[in-house]
């Protein structure tokens, strides 16, 4: 193998791949990058056997061949090269790459390309065709919901269901849900749903900011694996059997209590009430309150820790039905404002101890009503956060 490459394209591609390199293994070879050239490019390879991570960088290719080498080593010693023209080269004894970018030279030991573990290929399953865009702002505001420890598996994940030209993703960790759905540019013939490692839709959600090509997401016919396909790189994921809740039953069918507010002031008064939530088990009370004139009204945020102090803020906000009282985790409170882009924020609310819905608002105007809420309709998002018990 004979070829050269600019040592940033090379330094961006590691970086790609090196998400899927396995950190703690009993397999050493999955620590590390394989290096091939395929069709006059240069193709890297990475996998921890749960994700498989593919990418191309142009190269002038001289010579073909293939090698394996360590990850980590190899990216530290391109991102300290000079931004040149790097020219590598497949040494026999010992088994490695030469590399040379301007002064400076290297040998790295590797190993034959065939003791690297095989990146699975899927094919011949459903396939949908998504916009990078659509897809990059669905993963943004599900996928940090779902739960962190392997307790309940399937929760770890996140539900996609794909039915015509539309699509849905939903997670959940027991203490909160988000659901957005949307719509894709090319559909499935027939209904499909599996599960898919949250882990895997927050590295595909890296690089999905830089494309600008629709993305091709395939399900294997065994559903045991899942590919998503952009340009330039190919991500595979094994996918997580099991049975997700009923998402749609956990989503309030009707709300006494409704209040709509600036999204950058609520944001900005959960912010500072969380430095003194953090001395109080994290929680911050919202009192919605009517203005009693049937227009607007206040939305009051708080959060006190016995041994430091309080914090109050009074925001305005458009408040319709009862006065309502519950209190959330700062967390979890953060987290879904920070997912949110829309300029306001509406807030649904039963009682103290129901969950309480948010979504960005003018969403969902067909369940607009204290008499009915819906699951979200085509384009928009719902998120619902149980409540924590307070004394008020």
């Amino acid at each position: 193998m004979r070829l050269s490459c600019l040592q940033q394209n090379l330094a961006r591609g590691l970086s790609i791949v090196g998400r899927a390199v396995a950190t703690r293994t009993t397999l050493p070879i999955t620590q590390n990058v394989l290096i091939q050239t395929d069709n006059s490019r240069l193709k890297l390879s990475a996998t921890n056997l749960e994700i498989a991570i593919t990418t191309w960088v142009g190269a002038q290719v001289d010579e073909e061949g293939a090698c394996t080498v360590p990850a980590r080593l190899l990216t530290e010693f391109i991102n300290a090269l000079p931004p040149e023209r790097v020219d590598i080269s497949l040494s026999q004894r010992p088994r490695g790459l030469h590399l040379r970018c301007g002064r400076f030279e290297a040998h790295i030991n590797g190993a034959e390309a065939e003791e690297f573990p095989p990146i699975p290929s899927v094919s011949g399953g459903a396939t949908a065709v998504i916009d990078a865009e659509a897809l990059h702002k669905a993963v943004a505001q599900v996928v940090f919901a779902a739960a962190t420890d392997d307790s309940r598996p399937v929760l770890t994940g996140v539900k996609v269901e794909m039915e015509g030209e539309k699509f849905t993703l939903a997670a959940a960790d027991g203490f909160r849900l988000a659901v957005h759905k949307a719509s894709s540019r090319d559909g499935v013939p027939e209904p499909v749903s599996f599960i898919v490692p949250a882990r895997t839709l927050a590295e595909l959600n890296r690089v999905l900011p830089d494309q600008t090509d629709p993305v091709e997401v395939t399900i294997a016919p065994s559903k045991g694996q899942c590919l998503f396909r952009l340009r330039n790189i190919e991500l595979v994921s094994q996918l997580i059997q099991g049975t997700f809740p009923n998402y749609t039953q956990l989503i309030p069918q009707a709300y006494a209590s409704r209040a709509v507010v600036n999204l950058q002031e609520f944001a900005r008064a959960v912010r500072t009430a969380s430095i003194f939530a953090r001395d109080g088990s994290g929680i911050i009370r919202v009192h919605m309150a009517p203005s009693g004139q049937g227009i607007g009204g206040k939305l009051n945020i708080s959060s006190k820790a016995e041994e430091v102090g309080e914090n109050t803020a009074e925001l305005e906000a458009s408040v319709e039905g009862d006065e309502a009282r519950i209190a959330f985790n700062s967390r979890y409170l953060t987290e879904v404002l920070g997912a949110l882009n829309t300029p306001e924020v509406a807030l649904e609310v039963t009682s103290p101890s129901s969950p309480g819905v948010f979504r960005p608002a003018g969403a969902g105007k067909k369940a607009e009503g204290r008499d009915g809420s819906q699951p979200p309709e085509e384009g928009e998002y719902v998120h619902v956060i149980m409540p924590m018990f307070v004394q008020w």
